[in-house]
């Protein structure tokens, strides 16, 4: 397997996690940082990209 699909699998997991927990305590801040990591391991998974390269292509938006 490869390492990029491990680390995007592994986003995915602390990104519900952190969501979840999150909706639980009510911070609004904290669930919405949990569905950006989520996000982000999801786009690692598709794209085969880094977490660096991820942000550098969404800033030339």
């Amino acid at each position: 397997m490869n390492s990029l699909i491990i680390k995007g699998n592994l986003n995915v997991v602390v990104g519900k996690i952190t969501r979840q927990f999150g909706n639980l305590t009510h911070d609004d801040l904290l669930s919405q940082r949990g569905k950006e990591k989520e996000l982000m391991g999801q786009l690692q998974n598709k794209l085969g990209k880094t977490k660096k390269e991820l942000l550098k292509m969404n800033s030339g938006f």
